[in-house]
């Protein structure tokens, strides 16, 4: 049976870090793998985090099973933070644990397909590069339209209107809800009112992924264009992540939201979830959802936690000012938020740039600011030797 198989390609960003660790030069910068490093090149445990698991290590009674839906008390605890204390669109909300954003992706894709088979899911390119193959995965029709102009930096917003205008009613709008990964570039929220618009004249279906609430401009700021779409449109997805913003990157911590058209498909849309989740991964993982309750449940770990995530914001942006002053051709980067900007360069400058100066950043020219030394010279010098950057240097 095996021996019809194919080789497929290695992860390239699985294959940088092995690049990385393997590289035995003290000056090397990782720019790579998009997780929060502090100024000691670390993705520290959060001390909101410590205190919660010293707490769950003291008082928790049982590794039983939670059932498919997960544990709905993590779930109902995230709502605020997401949606607002109290949205109008409550009682057609409902939510189920998920293996990291990943999996709430996937339960999405699979729930739409269930739902709506010949829905095409848009998607605007660059993304994040799991985005097409998890909705192809899934027997959905992927169409991808152009959302970013790398070279000038911009959103290619006629090219959105475009895409939203000719989609059909049902298709499914794939939108970064804050801080877009790979690229940094959000949406004004000028440019989102006019997408809410075209939702709902269109009657799309929007699907959106917020990983990274709170590491662009804050916690509310960021669930800003999330909210006011969901206040007009009829029907939703909304694919979570802790991962981040929890610094919980291996312990897959996420949930998959829907909101209904009305209060009596709440219950078909919970069964159809908890049934496809049961066959996808049976019970999810515990120990990241329980950090995350706990957390909440807690205001001491909760103010504690929201200071953490405020400091790491700060930092991240931060470097993007950093990054913009050392050089008049980065200045777009200190508009942009999250942990990723996307540079236009060829891979064989990117692979250059690893070779040559220790500089390491994905072969589409992805880099993790939060990777960045406190210096940003040794980033710009590189750039400008392999003819990335065409301004003098700046004083």
């Amino acid at each position: 049976m095996f021996d019809k198989l194919n080789s497929r390609p290695a992860d390239s960003l699985l294959a940088l870090i092995k690049a990385f660790q393997a590289d035995d030069r003290p000056g090397k910068i990782d720019l790579g793998v998009g997780v929060y490093r502090d100024t000691m090149g670390r993705t520290p445990v959060m001390r909101a985090v410590k205190a919660a698991e010293q707490f769950l290590l003291e008082t928790q009674d049982s590794k039983k099973y939670l059932g498919p839906e997960g544990d709905l008390q993590f779930v109902r605890l995230l709502q605020p933070i997401i949606f607002g204390k109290s949205p109008k669109f409550t009682q057609r909300l409902v939510g189920i644990q998920t293996p990291g954003g990943s999996g709430a992706l996937r339960l999405g894709a699979e729930l739409i397909q269930a739902a709506n088979p010949s829905a095409k899911v848009l998607l605007g390119t660059p993304s994040w590069p799991n985005h097409a193959p998890i909705f192809s995965s899934a027997r959905l029709p992927v169409k991808e339209y152009a959302f970013v102009d790398l070279m000038s930096q911009q959103v290619k917003f006629e090219s959105v209107v475009d895409a939203l205008s000719s989609a059909r009613e049902g298709d499914v709008v794939l939108l970064h809800g804050c801080c877009h990964n790979p690229t940094g570039i959000d949406f004004t929220m000028e440019q989102w009112r006019r997408i809410t618009e075209l939702l709902v004249t269109h009657r799309l279906v929007p699907f959106i992924d917020l990983a990274y609430q709170g590491l662009g401009d804050g916690l509310e700021q960021d669930a800003a264009p999330t909210r006011m779409i969901l206040d007009v449109v009829d029907e939703a997805l909304i694919a979570y992540s802790c991962d981040k913003n929890f610094g919980l990157y291996r312990e897959r911590v996420g949930a998959l939201y829907v909101m209904t058209r009305n209060v009596d498909d709440i219950g078909k849309v919970e069964s159809n979830m908890a049934a496809l989740a049961r066959v996808n991964w049976s019970m999810p993982p515990d120990h990241g959802d329980a950090i995350v309750r706990t957390i909440l449940e807690s205001e001491e770990m909760s103010a504690m936690w929201r200071a953490e995530l405020e400091e790491m914001c700060l930092r991240v942006n931060g470097n993007r000012a950093a990054l913009a002053a050392a050089s008049p051709d980065l200045a777009f980067i200190s508009r942009q938020r999250g942990l990723v900007s996307n540079l236009s360069m060829s891979r064989e400058t990117a692979v250059a740039l690893r070779m040559s100066h220790g500089i390491y950043m994905a072969d589409s020219g992805r880099m993790n600011l939060a990777g960045m030394p406190a210096d940003a010279d040794a980033i710009v010098a590189a750039l400008r030797a392999e003819g990335c950057l065409k301004s003098p240097t700046v004083a």
